[in-house]
């Protein structure tokens, strides 16, 4: 028999109540989400009562701050799993990702399963739990980002400035499984236990980089005339690196889960702003990573370059794109000859494949539901038009329509091929700042894209 949250209020001695989920109108909900996840449970408004209140401090911020679960965390769950309030499972989750015994998880599971009203299946449900939480759109409880704070900060050091009021939406920030990378600017050569940022790297001429392999893939930026490649194989180890091209500087992005090279110029900022300089928090957001700035503490969205916290945030800092092209090494140094490349020893030995290996099978994080309109891994370019309209171009479709000839334009956007690759430029020729995503993460990060698939 399985270790279960009945089986061990049995066993402390502590009754449980039968929770019974309530059905509530899910026609808001698309037709999709209802096929994969099903209804919704009913959720209730208003403050949680006393006693549930009391039963959340008990059992998620005590038991974090004294690393201890025991019969008084059995008994606060108890009174959770009573409360038919499924919003409090955002809480339960939170914990869930942290959790390394086996029978504590499935203890939480659960839970969830009971205040959700749908059972689970198996030892590790945080990511299905999570899953259903997002896909239903399950508002979070009353206090949320205080108790999720205290269970992140209390497991995971060094984020006490990153758990703070914002716009950005706490619900759906999770654990990447690494820690901050909060190394002072320009020290990128020492060690960390993260994922380690690249500060102002080396280069080496295109001849030089006899390292490289002409089919290895690698991230294109232009800027005023001079154009740098940064090789995937090095930003899969770095995800992160602060730069200067064409006399300007950058912060670049890599998140390896989205398949998604993102280039944000960092010296265009208002007055009295120190350029952000852009680090890895070890957080991640509907499976994109979570960056933050390191002067400031500051989080940026990865996707949109806006500051959702911290004094960037009071400022209304947004950070403007240079367009980056995916293709390869071959192509990119054929056409750009002059291009610079980094240097190989940013890669630190390593050479991995996360594209084409961990993640090939799709997101390996909760990300709820995925607009059913491509598959979720399809490759897209991604740009936003002078009426501010996302808009996310089939890749595959768009290249080939290119090579033939043909125009592609959606509103003042067109698309040009450049290197082997795809950019998006204005009607005059000027940059627009696309890049390459993986279709989930595009559309996650704008759900009110419109689509063009060619046909």
């Amino acid at each position: 028999m399985g270790f279960t949250l009945r089986s061990a209020v049995a066993i402390l001695g502590v009754a449980l109540l039968p929770v019974t989920a309530l059905a509530q109108d899910s026609s808001a909900i698309p037709d999709y989400v209802l096929e994969e996840f099903g209804a919704p449970p009913e959720v209730p408004t208003g403050p949680l009562s006393a006693e549930v209140q009391a039963a959340v401090d008990v059992t998620f911020v005590d038991s974090v701050e004294n690393s201890r679960w025991a019969e008084d965390q059995v008994a606060g769950l108890s009174v959770i799993a009573q409360s038919k309030d499924p919003r409090l499972v955002w809480i339960i989750s939170d914990l869930m990702r942290f959790v390394p015994s086996r029978q504590l998880h499935v203890i939480l599971s659960q839970a969830s399963a009971d205040l959700l009203g749908k059972p689970f299946d198996g030892d590790n449900n945080w990511g299905v739990v999570t899953d259903h939480l997002m896909a239903w759109d399950i508002p979070a409880p009353p206090d949320y980002l205080r108790v999720k704070r205290a269970i992140f900060t209390n497991l995971v050091p060094g984020w006490e400035r990153i758990f703070v009021e914002g716009d950005l939406d706490w619900r759906v920030v999770s654990w990447g499984g690494v820690l901050i990378d909060n190394r002072a600017h320009d020290s990128t050569d020492e060690n960390c236990n993260c994922i380690p940022a690249a500060d102002n790297p080396q280069v080496s001429t295109a001849e030089d980089a006899t390292w490289l392999d002409d089919d290895d893939i690698v991230f294109g930026i232009e800027v005023n005339g001079e154009y740098r490649a940064y090789p995937r194989q090095i930003m899969e180890v770095r995800e992160m690196v602060n730069d200067t091209l064409g006399g300007r500087d950058l912060g670049i992005p890599y998140c390896t889960l989205c398949g998604a090279a993102q280039a944000y110029f960092t010296d265009d900022v208002p007055d009295g702003v120190e350029r952000p300089i852009l680090r890895t928090s070890g957080l991640l957001s509907r499976s994109n990573k979570v960056m933050y700035d390191l002067n400031t503490y500051s989080v940026f969205d990865t996707f949109r370059g806006n500051a959702v916290t911290g004094p960037l945030l009071e400022k209304g800092v947004t950070l403007k794109q240079a367009t980056v092209v995916t293709t390869d090494w071959g192509t990119w140094k054929e056409e750009h000859p002059e291009t610079t490349v980094l240097l190989e020893r940013y890669a630190l030995g390593r050479d991995p494949d996360f594209r084409n290996g961990r993640d090939a099978n799709g997101p390996i994080f909760p990300v709820g539901d995925v607009d059913p309109r491509l598959p979720v891994h399809e490759d897209v370019i991604g740009v936003i038009t002078a009426s501010g309209k996302p808009v996310a171009f089939q890749r595959s479709t768009a290249f080939v329509a290119l090579r033939q000839g043909q125009e592609i334009a959606v509103e003042n956007v067109r698309l040009q091929l450049d290197a082997g690759g795809i950019r998006a430029v204005d009607q005059d020729g000027s940059d627009l700042g696309s890049h390459q995503a993986f279709w989930f993460a595009w559309s996650q990060f704008h759900p009110e894209t419109e689509l063009w698939t060619g046909s």
